[in-house]
């Protein structure tokens, strides 16, 4: 009894060497699997795939079990493409890919397309929406669009490549060229432009410092005008004030006469001689005159 269980043991531990060789000459095929950080496993069973990728980690297959190592982190793919704008001008791109394999669908992807997934689906699903979209942009357009043409290219992408268990999370349009023919005429057309816009703020400048210098002059005639209003109301204010003032004084003078000032006045300024006159100034009262005929007894 004790032979046969040696017999049985040294034949568990022969099995288990050769499949360890196995394993170590041919990593693919073998009892064992171990998948790496970062990636699933993909199980053949000699051509029958398990739906269920492995995780990362130490795993037990079965005999003759050939373990694929997918890719699921992010991962980045750069390439040239051609197309034309909606103008026919031919267009040169420089454009980047970030996409990354779902787990749960990576099975489903070897199966239907296999472990070369970037040169038999996402290169040439990529050159096709790409010619798409382009072709909706002139070539002017395209240049200040850039950021709106990378999205919808990967709207398209995302939604092709979504039953394959890929998913496109970036696209980037880092380089735009075109002939040299167009970049010449656009070059010519920015000039022309700028200076077109150069004379029209010069002109812009210029109408609007004549609008300042008139404004400027308005001012200064309208505070003119209102220092000579000012000046003419204070002379008719004074002309006015003179007048009434010497009206005033007349009226004055015209309530302030009486009979005997007026006589009192002609005798105090009586010189004695006859016919009696009166010599002042202009502005005093007239002194009536005496002649040889008047009857002088009364003052005797």
């Amino acid at each position: 009894m004790k032979d046969i269980i040696k017999v049985i043991v040294a034949i568990v531990l022969a099995i288990f060497v050769i499949l360890l060789i196995v394993d170590i000459i041919n990593p693919q095929y073998g009892f064992f699997a171990k998948v790496n950080a970062g990636h699933v496993g993909i199980v053949d069973e000699m051509g029958n795939v398990r739906d269920e990728a492995l995780q990362p980690g130490f795993h037990l297959t079965g005999f003759f079990a050939k373990v694929v190592p997918v890719d699921a982190r992010i991962q980045k793919g750069t390439g040239d493409l051609e197309a034309f704008s909606q103008d026919i001008q031919q267009v040169q791109l420089k454009m980047s890919v970030n996409y990354c394999i779902k787990a749960e669908k990576a099975g489903t992807l070897y199966k239907t397309i296999g472990m070369n997934y970037e040169d038999n689906l996402l290169k040439p699903r990529l050159q096709e929406n790409t010619k798409a979209v382009i072709g909706d942009y002139t070539a002017e357009k395209l240049i200040a669009n850039r950021e709106e043409i990378s999205g919808k290219i990967r709207d398209k992408m995302r939604e092709d490549m979504a039953p394959y268990g890929i998913d496109v999370t970036v696209i980037s349009i880092e380089n735009i060229d075109f002939t040299e023919a167009f970049e010449a005429a656009v070059e010519a057309k920015q000039v022309a432009t700028q200076e077109k816009q150069k004379a029209k703020t010069q002109q812009e400048q210029k109408t609007m410092e004549a609008e300042q210098q008139a404004a400027r002059n308005k001012i200064a005639a309208e505070n003119a005008a209102e220092v000579k209003k000012i000046e003419a109301d204070a002379e008719a204010y004074s002309i006015k004030a003179k007048a009434e003032a010497s009206a005033e004084a007349n009226k004055s003078i015209a309530e302030s006469l009486t009979t005997d000032l007026i006589d009192y006045t002609k005798i105090k300024r009586w010189d004695g001689k006859l016919p009696a006159t009166y010599m002042g100034d202009s502005s005093a009262l007239p002194v009536i005159g005496m002649n040889d005929s008047m009857d002088w007894g009364d003052f005797e």
